[in-house]
């Protein structure tokens, strides 16, 4: 894999980027990805580039006896007779044909596998990104993780529909050569070696190097995109504080980042092409010269199995340093076309890199085994079904045994901290029963969201219990137990969509009336009402359409619609004025009956009527019971709620 050191950040600055030697294991595992459903594909592909390379090679070998046979008979002939040499032309035609349509033929088979390829790794990234946790998400910007979908897989396109195939036709290429090249003489082979080794030398020398700053280009990249999509999503805040001016020097940095690594890479890898065709050059002179000298000469001292089979007393016939000279140009291409490839390498390498770096993060635990069911409660007894009601299936046995989901949810002695180094709950203890309000409040940052996350699970704690209807909820499967929470966060979102499909997100099988329906005690069906295409508007761009109390109280009617026992409101009214309040809690509150609900909220009039209100205060609950309890105190609340002292 990849290691990166991201130095600071200035002008000329670059990514230091280098293999730790698993680049063979990279390699490994992106063919493993190519043959897992195309392995018959891949078969054929390789065996059609086996052809096309034979009929180059043939084709090369036939110029020789083309000039032995039909050429150099015509030299002085007074008659020349050119039937034969027609009906040799179009062999020869037949050869060099057949070899370009297994080149077309295996491209095409390679566009498919490759395609093929990248569209289940991206599937299974989206899919493995999808049971991540949330600290995956807040130490990756989300730009650097869309790069990881569009440039990296695009690099291993290149690498798979072009670079594998012409490394494959390169090999055999250069196989098939040096083995013609030795039977016409082992003395021009070695000749030949000679600039082949110091080629190989030199660019290796250069790839090296190149290598290292292509790594360091693909992540200047993913952080381009990371930042130009945190500005695209920030841009109402640019502009609110005039900040375009420090917007696009910080862009210039990071862009002139990508310049300097991307400049480095290509201007080493493209020194490479030149290197390489210069020496190719030298070589089939300085080869033609020897050839052409020894040969005149009659001092050929070669061991040539060609001169042996052809009786020319060890000396090579015209056609004979014709053909050679054509097989030391099919010997350096193919070296010459996998150096100038290297860059296609090491960026696929690079990006296959980052690609695995994410379907390797350890995925978010699912939890225990208790499950949510379906069914129908009678008396002491639940059936699963298709009731109404729902229940924890906790195994035990082979039938397992049924709790009643209720909503009775408990904290006894929580610690929790986002890092180890930094605690923010301490000690907290707790208890919601089935159909109270619970409302905390406190300064920013006192723990409020933070206790709302780790019922959800959103964190595991560090020490201490939280109880679901008397079960652990490290017993409870993730998944089942957010389904019975309804949610309500801080930063709302609405997904491309109609208004009615981002309402029945919270619960897939709620009917369009239930929708309407939820939507309507949210205070949100006046509004909806007036678009011109009511429930069925499409909203795109998050919303964008919309004020940010709309959006809110769509994001209040879709927890709404989940029906489930118990609701958790985090600043769910924060972006509506207090009429619109006033009309949502009366519809809130018939919502809220029977339910278990935790609310977060700066106005302290939307928890008056609470049966319990935690204050919280550098993450340890400093005063709790009702309003008038509180306010009897004298305490923190009281002095939030008088004005004496102010929500920070």
């Amino acid at each position: 894999m990849a290691q990166m050191n991201n130095g600071g950040m200035g002008k000329g600055s670059r990514v230091r980027v280098k293999f730790d030697g698993d680049g063979m294991g990279v390699f490994k595992r992106l063919m493993g990805y190519a043959l897992k459903e195309n392995k018959k594909k891949f078969i054929l592909a390789c065996v059609l580039i086996v052809l096309s390379s034979v009929a180059s090679l043939g084709g090369s070998a036939f110029l020789g006896i083309f000039v032995d046979n039909y050429i150099e008979p015509l030299r002085g002939s007074a008659n020349p007779d050119f039937s034969g040499m027609i009906g040799a032309l179009c062999a020869l035609g037949a050869l060099f044909l057949s070899g370009a349509i297994c080149t077309y033929i295996f491209n095409r088979i390679m566009i498919v596998v490759s395609q093929g390829t990248l569209l289940r790794m991206r599937n299974e990234m989206f899919a493995h990104m999808q049971k991540l946790p949330l600290k995956f998400f807040d130490t990756n910007t989300h730009g650097n993780l869309m790069s990881r979908y569009t440039n990296d897989t695009d690099v291993m396109r290149q690498m798979l529909s072009q670079t594998i195939p012409q490394l494959i036709s390169s090999v055999i290429t250069v196989i098939g050569t040096l083995a013609m090249m030795i039977f016409y003489s082992v003395t021009l082979t070695l000749v030949a070696l000679v600039f082949v080794m110091g080629m190989f030398l030199l660019t290796q020398k250069i790839a090296k190097k190149s290598g290292t700053y292509f790594l360091g280009q693909q992540v200047s990249l993913g952080k381009v995109n990371g930042y130009i999509e945190e500005m695209m999503s920030g841009q109402k805040v640019v502009k609110v504080f005039c900040y375009e001016e420090r917007a696009k020097e910080r862009f210039h940095l990071i862009n002139d980042e990508l310049r300097v690594n991307g400049m480095r890479a290509n201007g080493l890898a493209n020194t490479i092409g030149p290197i390489s065709n210069n020496i190719g050059y030298v070589q089939y002179i300085f080869v033609a010269f020897v050839a052409a000298l020894l040969s005149m000469n009659g001092t050929w001292i070669a061991i040539s199995p060609y001169g042996w089979v052809s009786g020319l007393s060890g000396a090579l016939s015209l056609g004979a340093i014709v053909s050679f000279l054509m097989f030391v140009r099919s010997f350096n291409m193919p070296i010459q076309q996998v150096t100038q490839q290297f860059n296609s390498i090491v960026m696929a390498f690079a990006g296959a890199a980052r690609i695995f770096e994410v379907m390797d993060a350890v995925a978010e635990d699912e939890g225990g085994k208790v499950t949510l069911v379906k069914g129908t409660q009678t008396g002491e007894e639940f059936v699963e079904g298709d009731g109404k009601d729902w229940a924890w299936k906790v195994p035990e046995g082979e039938k397992g045994e049924y709790v009643p989901l209720k909503g009775d949810i408990r904290f006894y002695g929580v610690t929790f901290g986002y890092t180890p180094e930094k605690t923010v709950l301490h000690d907290i203890s707790l208890y919601a029963k089935p159909g109270q309000k619970i409302a905390f409040v406190g300064s920013t940052g006192a723990g409020k969201t933070t206790i709302t996350n780790l019922i959800n699970r959103f964190y595991d704690i560090q020490s201490g219990t939280i109880t679901y209807d008397g079960i652990n909820i490290r017993d409870i499967k993730k998944d089942d137990l957010r389904r019975s929470l309804g949610t309500v966060l801080q930063d709302t979102h609405l997904f491309t969509g109609t208004v009615l499909e981002n309402i029945r997100y919270s619960r897939l099988d709620a009917t369009d009336e239930e929708c309407i329906e939820a939507a309507r005690l949210a205070g949100a069906d006046t509004f909806i009402r007036h678009f011109p295409d009511g429930y069925n508007t499409l909203l795109t761009a998050d919303g964008a359409n919309l004020s940010q109390g709309q959006r809110q109280l769509l994001s209040i009617a879709r927890a709404m619609a989940s029906k489930c026992p118990v609701l958790i409101l985090d600043e769910a009214t924060s972006s509506i004025d207090t009429r619109t309040e006033a009309l949502i809690e009366k519809g809130m509150d018939k919502l809220m009956e029977g339910r278990t609900v935790f609310v977060i909220a700066h106005r302290l009039s939307t928890v008056r009527n609470s049966q319990a209100i935690m204050v919280l205060e550098h993450g340890k609950i400093i005063e709790r019971g009702n309003h008038e309890q509180l306010i009897a105190q004298k305490g923190k609340y009281y002095q939030l709620y008088t004005g004496a002292f102010e929500l920070d």
